[in-house]
């Protein structure tokens, strides 16, 4: 039975008294000591988990301010911070056992854009893709372009001084800050700018005092007598990164300082970031790109310098490992046509180069490649297989898309050894690339390890991430031999082991880089402005006289805690263990359908991410008590009263397993994740796993066992729909249903019922032995319409509609009887009563798959659970039945019927909005319609949003309506209100509820269109 569940992470003391005394004081921002909350920002894209004894989320610098000045006060000298972004490192680099101090909840403004000049003031906690939709009406972006773009923030940027795709160009993040504020561990506020030699003589003559005089006198200076040294033993690096920039503090002509190279690229080490002034950069009028096909990944790596030559802004490769991910990932759909196989060969590696600038040039520059490669081609020279051009602007951002995802593909690597980030961000002189690599390649080799790589080519950048596995204590100690043995190939090569995601937790090897002299110039920076040792401690470098680091490689790693998991557990929580902390999921954007209670929350508990880290707790503290999972998962509930006493005392004793469930029960569980996360986690998944353990101890609400009987209930409710709308519709019912059951409302049964629709109708029941009569070459023509508990039941004008349609274009509709399909029920984590109605359904439509006649169904949710969850709860017993959506029986369909010819002028036009699940299960839904569409004559329009915030029942319940609503407005809201009406098709039952509820009109669905079409014909 499931126990209640404790852990033995309190708050310490310091830290308990420390955020009280914040609680008293004047901050505005919020202070989470939630276990749950803490473990969400425990991990981050690396191997590395350090528990934070809280998570803050200032508001305003002030907030900042006086954080810093309480944590200065002699009572708490011991407490810590760590500044966090997105949280998209990947060597620990914001990780803290002290505070975090989250900047992206609530200090994410643009706080103004100066186009003349040419440059933008953000808050810290700004994400780079959310500067450049700012940007883009004024012709301008940041240029810098890092993979992770759509969740990294600009502080995080800066912190590591990040650069990405088109360096040679664009260069790194600190090449295009102008200013910056930051506070510091005394809570004062530092103002860095760029000056000239008289500005600093003058500024500090006027202030000779004080914390910014003592670091720009002392830094340029230090920086001044160094100079000799720091040439001699800096690498002579486009992606150069010491962590203190001691280099570029001073210009090349020494007659311009400027401290904000200093903290560019500290990692919250030295101060904490809360503004920064950006130049920004023109957006190029034209962008062309080249894809260019390899037999190797060696021979792609070889030819990088001739297309660096060829003045390319962007030259990035990708192995062949990450290409077959891709072809295994729902972005592939969007750029196969982009990278066609080459006849009699197989592509193993591939550089794309981008050209961006005035139209002329990047023509020509793009005319003379071509010419190179053609001759290239016609000389049979080694490896080369072909290449492709595209000027379309949207067909390059999404091979980008591709290239930027790769990280978080390898991660789906099949196996227990996964693709680990700890030595991925080598980077070498270009001309070197390529003999680094090969000697890199036998490196791995002879240890045995599986691996991609991708990476920036023309700056000399290449990302490699062994597979390892770090639940085994072998595995975990050859990632420290391979870190170190990378940390001196790269020196051998005059190149960096940190070449651009930044040292984290990798300061060990920083002697061995800077030498002596210069590891103590860098160790008296963080003396100076962080003098005990409060920001970000135990990374980069120690402060003189704070003794060695406390972190380095062999810091404590997840899977230190993934292995007390038993190996059997972890088999039967797949989803759960395979998360591998990329943050796709924290995508800013409110037109990612994933994930939607993270948008709207803003909690990273709410997320795929957090919510897999929460279960991994969950298991592990099981496993502490001595529970086998695989039996508590089969165990039957406790008694009545047990769970009633066990709910009643939820609030005055704690349970973690209520901190798991109060993650879980707010996703929506729309199944984006399953298909949008590169390593395909799906929380619905496990949470419907563990829902079906928590109600072992816990009562349900009964609003659980409405939906779980709903589908079972509808058909005797139908028998009488009036008299049910009666009952279920007056301002009683609906205050009782609101009240005591927690919905919103009650959707009114269909009047007249699909039954009554049909009576009289040519629609031919169904009859088992008389379809097995029909003969084999008649079959063809008839058409297993498969019912759902929504559309046949609340809106049975879809369904007959959609008969209506089959008949019109020439087939024999067949209705089959209603058979509960168990979706709600799954959702609500009713196991067995699923799997056993998963197994009646399959059984029957297996019956019926054998008559060799399409089965189709309106509901895409519906449908997809058939081929999903009903293949994990059913295995091999699923069968092979297969229920076709409406999209795809038609195209099938359209083959045989003649084209509707129309002009332009008489073209009807309609756009579409698709369901969640559908548009992330079978992504290339949206071109099958449209084609659909065509064939009969109209236009189609898809638009790219968001979840509408219904996602089945989510939208029902009281507790979510204004989570809901928020979710609607965020991105279906405008929309809607833009287009006519009439013209408005919704394929989704649940996503129609939703407009008929917030847009005040019921749309149509796909089907019901495409009837008026062929009607009008």
């Amino acid at each position: 039975m499931l126990p209640k569940l404790s852990h033995q992470q309190t708050l310490e003391p310091t830290y308990l008294q420390f955020l009280d005394a914040l609680a008293s004081s004047q901050f505005t921002g919020d202070i989470d000591k939630r276990y749950s909350a803490r473990l969400a920002q425990a991990t981050d894209n690396s191997v590395y988990q350090f528990l934070p004894q809280a998570v803050v989320y200032p508001k305003t610098q002030a907030d900042v301010r006086l954080v810093m000045k309480m944590a200065s006060q002699p009572d708490f000298k011991s407490v810590v911070f760590s500044a966090r972004g997105g949280g998209t490192g990947t060597n620990g680099q914001s990780l803290t056992h002290g505070i975090i101090l989250d900047m992206s909840r609530y200090m994410n403004r643009v706080i103004e854009i100066n186009p003349q000049e040419r440059w933008v003031k953000v808050e810290a906690g700004v994400v780079k893709d959310a500067l450049n939709d700012a940007l883009r009406p004024h012709g301008f972006f940041f240029s810098p372009d890092l993979s992770t773009s759509n969740r990294a923030t600009l502080g995080g940027m800066i912190n590591t001084d990040a650069s990405g795709a088109g360096s040679l160009v664009y260069g790194k993040t600190s090449d295009h800050v102008l200013a910056l504020t930051s506070v510091l561990h005394d809570g004062s506020v530092l103002e860095t700018d760029a000056v000239t030699r008289e500005q600093l003589q003058e500024q500090l003559e006027q202030q000779p005092t004080g914390i910014a005089a003592k670091l720009q006198q002392t830094i340029s200076a230090l920086t001044l007598a160094q100079r000799d040294e720091i040439e001699a033993r800096f690498p002579k690096l486009n992606r150069f990164l010491t962590g203190y920039d001691l280099k570029n503090v001073w210009d090349e002509s020494l007659q311009q300082f400027n401290l904000s190279r200093i903290i560019a690229g500290s990692e919250g080490a030295l101060a904490v970031i809360t503004e920064a002034k950006l130049d920004i950069t023109p957006l190029p009028t034209t962008r062309m790109m080249v894809n260019i096909k390899y037999d190797s990944f060696e021979s792609a790596l070889r030819h990088a310098p001739d297309l660096v030559k060829a003045n390319a802004t962007v030259v990035e490769t990708i192995d062949s490992k990450v290409l077959n991910l891709a072809q295994q990932d729902i972005i592939w759909h969007s750029v196969s046509d982009l990278i066609k196989a080459v006849p009699g060969g197989v592509i193993d590696g591939l550089n794309m180069v981008e050209f961006a600038g005035e139209t002329d040039d990047v023509e020509s520059r793009v005319a003379k490649l071509s010419a190179m490669l053609d001759k290239q081609l016609a000389g049979g020279e080694a490896g080369l297989l072909g290449y492709q051009v595209t000027a379309d602007k949207s067909s390059i951002n999404t091979i980008y898309a591709m290239r930027k995802k790769a990280v978080g593909l390898l991660g789906a690597t099949k196996g227990k050894r996964k693709p680990l980030a700890f030595a991925e961000d080598t980077a070498v002189p270009p001309e070197k690339l390529a003999d680094f690599i090969m000697e890199f390649r036998a490196l791995l080799d002879s240890h045995k390890l599986q691996y991609g790589m991708f990476g920036h080519v023309d700056a000399g950048v290449l990302h490699v991430r062994p597979a390892l596995d770090m639940c085994d204590p072998q595995d975990e100690r050859l990632l420290k031999t391979v870190s170190d043995q990378v940390a001196a190939l790269t020196l051998k090569y005059g190149g960096l082991m940190w070449g651009e995601h930044g040292k984290g937790v990798r300061g060990e090897y920083g002697p061995a880089v800077f030498g002596d002299t210069l590891y103590q110039s860098l160790r008296q920076v963080k003396t100076l402005f962080d003098p005990h040792n409060k920001l970000n401690p135990g990374k980069l470098v120690a402060p003189i006289d704070a003794g060695e680091l406390q972190y380095n490689v062999d810091s404590t790693k997840r899977g230190a805690f993934d292995r007390q998991i038993p190996v059997n557990t972890r088999d039967a929580f797949p989803d759960v263990m395979n998360c591998n902390g990329n943050g796709l999921c924290f995508n800013y954007s409110v037109y990612s359908p994933m994930c939607p209670s993270f948008k709207v929350t803003g909690d990273r508990i709410h997320s795929p991410k957090g919510r897999a880290g929460l279960m991994r707790e969950w298991l592990r503290l099981l496993e502490a008590e001595n529970v086998d999972v695989e039996a508590l998962a089969k165990a039957k509930p406790l008694g009545w009263l047990q769970r009633t006493q066990n709910t009643l005392k939820k609030d005055r004793e704690y349970d973690y397993s209520h901190e798991v469930m109060d993650s879980l029960k707010g996703c929506l569980a729309c199944k984006a994740c399953s298909a949008q996360c590169p390593v395909k986690v799906d929380v619905p998944k496990f949470r419907a796993q563990f829902f079906n353990i928590y109600y072992q101890r816990y009562l349900r609400p009964a609003k659980d066992y409405l939906v779980a009987g709903i589908e079972d209930a509808l058909p005797y409710m139908a028998m009488v729909p009036r008299a049910t709308n009666l009952a279920s519709q007056n301002p009683i019912s609906q205050w009782v249903i609101k009240k005591s059951l927690g919905y919103v409302d009650s959707p009114a049964l269909s009047v007249p019922t699909l039954k009554q629709r049909l009576d009289g109708h040519a629609c031919r029941g169904y009859d088992l032995d008389a379809l097995k009569a029909i003969p084999q070459q008649d079959r063809e023509q008839y058409v297993l319409v498969v019912q759902d508990p929504f559309n046949s039941f609340y809106e049975s004008a879809t369904v007959y509609h959609f008969i209506k349609l089959i008949e019109k274009l020439g087939y024999k509709p067949v209705l089959l009887p209603f058979k509960p399909n168990g979706k709600p029920i799954h959702i609500k984590g009713f196991l067995d009563k699923f799997a056993k109605t998963a197994k009646s359904s399959a059984d029957f439509l297996n019956q019926v798959f054998a008559l060799n006649m399409p089965m189709v169904g309106v509901d895409p949710a519906m449908v997809l659970c058939y081929r999903d969850e009903y293949q994990e709860v059913l295995g091999s017993d699923r069968g092979d039945f297969n229920v076709q959506l409406a999209n795809e029986w038609l195209l099938s369909a359209i083959v045989n019927l003649p084209a509707t010819a129309t002009g332009d002028e008489q073209q009807a036009e309609f756009t579409w909005f698709s369901h969640c699940t559908e548009s992330t299960a079978k992504p290339k839904t949206a071109s099958e319609w449209q084609q659909i569409f065509s064939h009969f004559g109209a236009k189609l329009n898809t638009v790219s949003l968001g979840c509408c915030g219904m996602a089945g029942t989510y939208g029902h319940e009281a507790d979510n309506i204004e989570r809901s609503q928020t979710l609607y407005q965020m991105s279906w809201d405008d929309t809607i209100k833009s287009l006519p009406q009439d013209k408005i098709l919704v394929s989704g039952y649940s996503c129609r509820s939703q407009v008929k509820r917030f847009g005040g009109f019921k749309p149509k669905h796909p089907v019901e269109a495409l009837l008026g079409l062929v009607d009008g014909r």
